[in-house]
């Protein structure tokens, strides 16, 4: 009841009010019957728009620590969550993975919509990273069409860490479900989960217009976070006495190094990323699946 309150009395007209968000593929909404709504990653509040704007109801597989804060504020945000019907799931793979896939699959045995990110965390940069396989397992074996949709704008109107949004226009794009009856019973088979999960990411590229990354998003967050940390301790270093000369020197060559770069540009050589990666569940992954391209 909690979550058709807040959709059509509370919440949901003062931010169609405010954002007027726009939809496309309307028609691609399945009136009846359980399917997966996969969609790419910009925002905290795609999470909040998505279910907004689709008629019937959609659960999302929430991470539990929006579930276990403590004060007025963890309180509130799990009151919220829980109102609203999402469903807590460990992130730290293994049994809680499979725990976290076998509620998905209640969800859509149950004949309800469920929402899954399959990049598995929010974008750090805006682009769309490899899919996590966990979504095309759960299509598999609850036998349910999957639904590619792209948020359009999220990220500017709340990018990452900013509390309060940003009131303009976004918009969401719905594209054809796609059916993987083709694959009925090779559910245990990795490369056809790889198959199925590379394909609603290119649907999901052609959708949303995001430059395509074949590399899980959480390995390029990884990667951010060393080189802030890096660049920390050498400010760190910087600042000690007696350093402030050679950081002259550097500032000076680092110059230098750009003015010959100007003059005889070279190529940009691509950065890969051979690590294999666990997937994880931000909404859904696989359980314990190696990544395999």
């Amino acid at each position: 009841m909690f979550y058709w309150v807040l959709k059509t009395v509370v919440l949901g007209p003062l931010l169609k009010l405010l954002f007027r968000p726009w939809v496309e593929g309307e028609e691609h909404i399945p009136e009846e019957g359980a399917a997966i709504f996969a969609s790419n990653h910009l925002s905290f509040s795609d999470s909040i728009f998505l279910p907004l704007m689709v008629p019937r109801r959609m659960t999302f597989l929430a991470k539990s620590d929006y579930f276990t804060g403590r004060g007025i504020k963890g309180k509130a945000t799990a009151a919220f969550f829980k109102g609203v019907g999402q469903v807590p799931v460990d992130r730290s793979g293994g049994k809680a993975g499979e725990a976290a896939l076998n509620s998905g699959l209640r969800i859509l045995r149950r004949g309800e919509l469920l929402g899954i990110y399959p990049e598995g965390t929010r974008s750090p940069d805006g682009r769309l990273y490899r899919g996590r396989t966990g979504v095309a397992r759960m299509a598999l074996e609850a036998g349910v069409p999957v639904v590619p949709v792209a948020m359009i704008g999220t990220d500017k109107a709340q990018p990452t860490g900013k509390k309060l949004p940003r009131i303009m226009r976004i918009g969401i794009r719905i594209g054809r479900p796609l059916s993987f009856a083709r694959y009925e019973g090779m559910e245990d088979d990795r490369f056809v989960l790889r198959s199925i999960t590379d394909e609603i990411m290119y649907e999901l590229m052609l959708l949303s217009g995001q430059e395509y990354v074949d590399e899980y998003a959480t390995s390029m967050k990884d990667r951010i976070v060393r080189a802030a940390k890096v660049r920390a301790r050498e400010l760190q270093e910087a600042a000690r006495p007696g350093s402030a000369a050679k950081e002259l020197e550097d500032a000076l060559d680092a110059a230098e190094g750009v003015a010959r770069r100007r003059e005889s540009p070279l190529d940009d050589v691509p950065i890969g990323d051979d690590e294999d990666d666990v997937d994880d569940l931000h909404a859904p992954g696989e359980a314990g699946e190696r990544a395999a391209s």
